[in-house]
């Protein structure tokens, strides 16, 4: 009998999980009490703080060569699911607010700079000119570009470098508020800004067929990215393929958050993340991610002072990718300052933009590393 449950006892989880993998089991628990009782991007969380907890469940082997989450994850590895879910935000996001307001592609460009931050930190920090390149583009706070441009320069930074990435986009709600307030005034973040012009169905479908051919001409490499993303946004607006606009904004985006966020948590094995090398590119990423938010609300300043007033600085903090979690949280405070206030429609401009100008800038990186 004692044999009996020794054999059980030793076949368990128990009899093996290791201090690591209860810290790592631990952190999956804060992140989904941050998902479901605070509702912190719960689509993007719930899966990752799921696919972590599963991984650091000992004996599970779910990531093991014939594990189901290894199997998953190849769409990770081979850069196939970010091109995707890039047609989804495609189909899913209007693009009107940025034709209206040309001028938002300055503060999603300014939103870009954490991204050449955290390359020059990697560097100093003795990473490769590709692993830099990779650790960089979290700055971007964009998920699918970080994911794709890893797998094609650091293959083997692509667990931390996802986890980091995405943690961050679900996490824009807790990052990107204090770094607003420190940098603007509450007269500042009051301003109420002027309706944007309409913008013609004419305009809506050009646009996407004229950034896509000119970007991919400029940058052949960001083919993936900016020509899902595009394809995406003219299958909405050409108003002729509903079906497909709404299997693309719904089912096939779902499905693949689903399989993609699992996976991306699954890399967060506690001997992995719980390195000096993994906790370092976590800090760079937090560190790129502020200093996007910063220069972008920085260029929004600019702005406001060249405007006459008429602009809001804190649609710059949505220069970053995110979308649309950090317009959704730019449009939050402007409320919160001013109940009259309607500034998501503002902040989607700069958010689209930085959309388009991450996929730009790891299609630059892509060219100078790969």
């Amino acid at each position: 009998m004692l044999n009996m449950l020794n054999e059980f006892w030793l076949s368990t989880g128990f009899s093996v999980v290791s201090y690591k993998q209860v810290i790592m089991i631990f952190v999956s628990f804060t992140f989904l009490y941050l998902a479901i009782k605070k509702g912190y991007e719960p689509y993007l969380l719930i899966p990752i703080s799921f696919g972590m907890l599963l991984v650091n469940l000992p004996k599970t082997n779910l990531m093991s060569g014939d594990g189901l989450l290894h199997y998953l994850y190849m769409g990770t590895k081979f850069g196939i699911y970010p091109p995707l879910i890039f047609l989804c935000v495609g189909a899913s996001t209007d693009f009107g607010p940025l034709i209206a307001n040309p001028k938002s592609i300055l503060l999603g460009a300014a939103a870009q700079f954490g991204i050449f931050f955290a390359f020059i930190g990697a560097i100093l920090l003795g990473f490769s000119g590709a692993q830099a390149a990779a650790i960089g583009i979290i700055g971007g706070a964009d998920g699918p570009t970080a994911i794709y441009l890893t797998s094609k320069l650091a293959k083997d930074l692509l667990g931390p470098i996802a986890l980091a990435a995405y943690s961050y986009m679900a996490l824009v709600p807790i990052i990107q508020p204090p770094i607003i307030k420190l940098l603007t005034t509450k007269e500042e973040r009051q301003v109420k800004m002027e309706q944007l012009r309409p913008v013609s169905k004419t305009e809506k479908i050009v646009f996407p067929i004229v950034v896509a051919t000119f970007t991919i001409l400029l940058l052949p490499s960001s083919a993936p990215l900016i020509g899902m993303l595009m394809f995406g946004n003219l299958i909405k607006e050409s108003d002729v393929v509903p079906k497909l606009v709404e299997t693309a904004q719904n089912s096939m985006m779902y499905i693949i958050t689903i399989i993609l966020g699992l996976t991306v948590g699954a890399k967060a094995e506690a001997d992995i993340v719980l390195s000096v090398q993994t906790m370092g590119i976590i800090l760079l990423g937090l560190t790129a991610f502020s200093i996007g938010t910063a220069s972008g609300v920085l260029m929004g300043k600019l702005m406001y002072r060249v405007s006459g007033k008429k602009i809001n600085p804190m649609i710059g903090a949505a220069g970053v990718s995110a979308v649309p979690m950090s317009a959704r949280v730019v449009q939050k405070m402007g409320a919160q300052e001013n109940p009259s206030n309607f500034l998501l429609m503002h902040a989607m401009g700069p958010n689209v933009a930085g959309v388009i100008g991450s996929a730009v800038a790891a299609g630059i990186l892509l060219n100078i590393f790969k």
